[in-house]
């Protein structure tokens, strides 16, 4: 059995292992915090491994409270409540506590509560991140409980502006965790569905950055290993919510793949993002379903690298094809819906979203500088179901 108890730094200092959340309070002081505000969504607010997670650090004689009014997919209004409970607590840090919802609310709160500027200020464009007082930066320590964003190795966080519906990248260096804790035991509650939809959105994370045209083989070479253990444990994880070991790499592979999109992203991003912005839709769920119409639509950019990780990942056919036919495969087995429509996304808006996805963030380091009529057109298969 692979070893599950080991440290390590990239770039942030991560502990990994089985019951490593009782370090919580040491981990804490560490970052000198003394009173931190521990932030995660309202469906673990009750949970006990939150309620276990405070009395620890109260235990060690740390102010900690909970602030949990937060979203799916979390607003600039939650940001603004945490940011107001931060201050009215008197809190010195942060604990991102949960899936990428509460791990990107709480980011975004560490990030502006001590600023003068407000939340949109600091949208990834241009060198708007420089806007910030670096000093007021409240320190952030990380906890996944799901295996799929990977936002807590991440600088950087997705929220949905209210007044816009429109998903903004809020990005500063300082916003990357300066400590992460993977403790499998922590994701063994986990829904089958849900740690299918997670899962695939890992793999969605490490797919894209492997085929983003820009040069990082440090990246892509963390995305290709994390394809791969996305290949070995998510069928274990979804199947045997209780496989530890599954449970483990499959958060080992959602942080290599937020640490590899670093060289970019692409289409399915830019169309997942508009589409969970307008209708509330499952991130994770909804790169999983363009997944494959994203590929296809990408193939003559994308066929010598796909080909390169298929044969990593000894695939018995390491083409294109047998990559492709892997996804739907896997999709299959683990009860990835096939279309759009099969989660309640309607077509009357496709011309809408095409065009929100040429501009999003994610759209730039995509293979293929996609039209507005090319994302319509791959929007349209993905709600026919048409490959």
């Amino acid at each position: 059995m692979t070893q599950l108890t080991v440290n390590w730094n990239y770039p942030t200092a991560v502990k990994a292992g089985p019951g490593r959340i009782r370090e919580l309070p040491q981990h804490c002081q560490a970052l000198g915090m003394q009173n931190p505000l521990l932030v995660t969504d309202p469906g673990l607010a009750s949970l006990p491994m939150v309620r276990d997670a405070v009395s620890g650090c109260v235990a060690a004689g740390l102010g900690c409270a909970v602030f949990s009014n937060i979203k799916g997919n979390p607003t600039g209004a939650n940001v603004r409540d945490g940011v107001g409970a931060y201050q009215a607590g008197g809190h010195d840090g942060v604990i991102a506590f949960g899936g990428g919802s509460g791990l990107d609310a709480a980011k975004a709160i560490a990030l502006v509560a001590g600023q003068t500027r407000p939340l949109w200020d600091f949208e990834d464009i241009g060198d708007n991140y420089l806007r910030a007082d670096v000093a007021a930066i409240a320190p952030i320590l990380a906890v996944p409980t799901t295996a799929g964003t990977g936002s807590e190795v991440g600088r950087a966080s997705v929220i949905t502006d209210d007044a816009s519906h429109v998903k903004r990248i809020i990005f500063h260096p300082s916003m990357l965790p300066g400590l992460v804790i993977l403790d499998a035991e922590l994701t063994l509650g986990l829904p089958a569905r849900l740690t299918a939809a997670t899962g695939m959105d890992a793999l969605s994370h490490n797919l894209e950055a492997l085929c983003s045209p820009v040069h990082h083989p440090m990246a892509a070479g963390i995305a290709a290993e994390g394809i791969r253990l996305v290949q070995r444990y998510l069928p274990d994880a979804v199947r045997d919510g209780g496989d530890l070991q599954a449970r483990h790499h499959m958060l080992v592979a959602s942080s290599m793949g937020a640490t590899a999109f670093q060289k970019g992203l692409g289409a399915m991003h830019a169309l997942a993002h508009p589409l969970g912005a307008v209708y509330d839709a499952h991130h994770g769920t909804l790169n999983a379903i363009l997944m494959p119409y994203v590929l296809e639509a990408n193939r003559h950019a994308i066929d010598e690298k796909i080909a390169r990780v298929a044969r990593y990942m000894d695939l018995p056919d390491a083409s294109f094809q047998g990559f492709l036919d892997w996804v739907l495969d896997m999709r299959e087995k683990i009860g990835i819906p096939h279309t759009l429509r099969d989660i309640g996304i309607p077509d009357d808006r496709i011309d809408d979203i095409a065009a929100m996805a040429v501009v999003d963030a994610s759209a730039s380091t995509n293979p293929i500088a996609f039209t507005p009529t090319q994302y319509a057109a791959i929007l349209a298969r993905a709600l026919d179901g048409k490959l």
